[in-house]
């Protein structure tokens, strides 16, 4: 044990305050009685108490730096505090260089609390390039959009945070483009020319709906009879993924692989109903038989016909041909086949989006009592063929389709001109076949039509619309959905689980504002050491880097080794009399002739 000797020098300064300084001392009177060279005046074992801040790790202390003081890494009961060591007794405390434990450290760049590398902060605590690391123990983040390093949560990045040309302001893949080489022009892709770039999910180099890659590059799913293939990115949750947002892009909470992305949550929601739903919809021009090299079937008769198309669809996913040789209003089966399939120099193809509005509950309503999609476009656009009645592009044909999981209950209705055939699950559900004005029809989803077409509650399956406009006068165009909904996956990103995601700022799992931590939305940070800016209390300084050092404020925004504080930093100070004072011996910068340790009192 060891003992304090301050009780033993004042008892013995009273004892003997008469003495000279004849040979066994200096004239000060206390040379010869200094506890250092009596062994009588410590003699009183009651005299003799342990104290913290002496310079001497007593029995329950874990560190004394001859100091009072917290925060510098002993602190005023002498324990060690966390992110230091204090390997000499009486010596300051140093920084313990643990990567990887959230603290900035005198010789890291960064500390995000983990030891992988690759996000920003490598496994010895260096600072990656292109990276910044703001807040220790918080995910670093991209530096800067536009620094041609992918970064973060960018997909790329071409030297510049402009919009328009492949990559966004943001650094974000944009439609249409591809950005393969990090600090290059991003380059123009091509849906349909068999090459998979850039925001393409797939590329078939084809026109077809239903083959598993529609004309817009975008995955399809591929169900037979309700049970369906796990495709990430056909927006169809099925048995194998965590979560399918339909598409492929990463840092919006699902995946490219269809798992679930750090600090992100996803939910299976068959009822979700947003605004409006956009499906594909394939249109295919062609012109009428009145002119030269003219489709037999358009422009060339009419009446209303059912019964042109068989119950159910072809192995190419097309209706097939009934009759063995022609129909009332259609010319046989070779004609028929172009309908719905490019042929060159009969047809023209467009592939487009179509906005479906929320109505109602459930309800879903495209309703065009002039529906012209084409006009100016096609063979009209081209000159090869003239406007018709009041300057529209009549004949054509459209295609949609879209999967749905059966519930029970779901209404399709149509109305339309010309023809307009519905097959669900591969099967004849609606028949509004041949060239007439507008005509209504729809089917129920229930029990009876669910055995007719062969639905199985909880299977996925896919409905289809075929359409064609086939004679001047009129175009109509009325689809209603009702209860037609997918099993979807919506991601959100969850403040307060700790992990910063792409759409937080800051998220330490606590998130209350207070010093220390993030805002509670965690789009921000509350009041920290390393914010430049002097907290009081508990700080007592805040350069904004606390890396320590010789005058330098500590990672704990408390005071660094320091002129005035009592302790001789070698080699900076020659002397610390604990204060910047001069005239007294030890000046301003701490130098002078008093000794390395100044006197202390406890």
């Amino acid at each position: 044990m060891k003992y304090h000797l301050g009780l033993s020098i004042l008892f013995v300064l009273g004892a003997c305050g008469g003495k000279s300084g004849n040979g066994d001392g200096g004239a000060d009177g206390i040379g010869v009685d200094s506890p250092t060279s009596d062994p009588d005046a410590i003699s009183d074992p009651d005299a003799l108490v342990p104290a913290c801040g002496d310079g001497i790790v007593d029995v329950g202390e874990t560190c004394d730096d001859h100091n009072l003081a917290a925060g510098d890494g002993c602190a005023a009961d002498c324990t060690l505090e966390p992110g230091f060591a204090c390997p000499d007794p009486g010596q300051p405390c140093v920084v313990a260089h643990v990567c990887g434990n959230g603290i900035l450290e005198d010789s890291e760049g960064c500390d995000d609390h983990n030891l992988a590398g690759a996000d920003g902060c490598s496994a010895s605590c260096a600072l990656e390039a292109g990276w910044t690391c703001p807040v220790p123990g918080i995910r670093c983040i991209a530096a800067a959009c536009g620094d041609a390093i992918v970064a973060g949560f960018e997909e790329c990045d071409d030297a510049n945070a402009a919009a328009g040309d492949g990559c966004s302001a943001t650094c974000q893949l944009e439609p249409g483009h591809a950005c393969d080489v990090a600090g290059q022009p991003c380059t123009i892709t091509t849906c349909g020319d068999g090459m998979k770039q850039g925001t393409e999910e797939c590329d078939d180099a084809n026109n077809d709906l239903g083959d598993g890659c529609d004309p817009q590059c975008h995955r399809e799913p591929q169900c037979t009879n309700g049970v369906c293939t796990a495709i990430c990115g056909d927006g169809s949750l099925q048995t194998g993924e965590a979560c399918d947002d339909g598409n492929l892009h990463n840092a919006d909470g699902c995946s490219s692989t269809c798992t679930v992305e750090p600090g992100f949550a996803c939910s299976a929601v068959n009822a979700s109903e947003p605004a409006t739903f956009v499906t594909t919809i394939v249109y295919r021009d062609f012109r009428g038989a009145d002119l030269a090299g003219g489709h037999l079937d358009f422009q060339n008769a009419n009446g209303a016909e059912t019964g042109i198309v068989k119950a159910a669809l072809g192995a190419d996913h097309k209706p097939q041909y009934r009759s063995a040789t022609t129909t009332a209003t259609t010319h046989g089966a070779g004609p028929f086949a172009q309908w719905y399939k490019d042929t060159t120099g009969v047809n023209l193809t467009y592939a487009e989006n179509l906005s479906l509005a929320r109505t109602a509950p459930g309800t879903y309503v495209y309703d065009n009592a002039a529906f012209f999609p084409l006009d100016g476009r096609g063979f009209v656009g081209a000159g090869t063929e003239p406007p018709r009645d009041n300057g529209h592009n009549f004949s054509f044909t459209s295609e949609l389709r879209y999967w749905f999981k059966y519930a029970g209950g779901e209404v399709l209705s149509f109305r339309g001109d010309d023809d307009v055939w519905v097959f669900i699950n591969g099967k004849l559900a609606v028949d509004l076949g041949g060239v007439h004005g507008a005509l209504d029809g729809s089917i129920t989803l229930n029990a009876t039509a669910a055995t007719t077409l062969g639905l199985t509650l909880g299977g996925t399956y896919e409905a289809v619309v075929f359409q064609a406009e086939r004679h001047t006068t009129a175009s109509s165009y009325k689809l209603t959905l009702k209860g037609f909904n997918a099993a979807t996956s919506v991601c959100d990103d969850v403040c307060g689980d700790g992990v910063t995601s792409s759409n937080e700022v800051c998220d330490d799992g606590v998130n209350d504002g207070t010093y220390g931590s993030c805002a509670p939305n965690c789009l921000g940070y509350g009041p920290r050491c390393g914010d430049a800016l002097v907290q009081t209390p508990p700080e007592q300084c805040d350069d904004g880097v606390n890396h320590g050092g010789y005058n330098h404020c500590l990672p704990t925004c408390l005071l660094g080794p320091r002129c005035g504080d009592s302790i001789v930093q070698t080699p900076q100070e020659s002397c610390d009399d604990g204060n910047t004072t001069n005239g007294d011996g030890c000046d301003n910068t701490c130098h002078g002739t008093i000794g390395k340790v100044a006197p202390r009192t406890h």
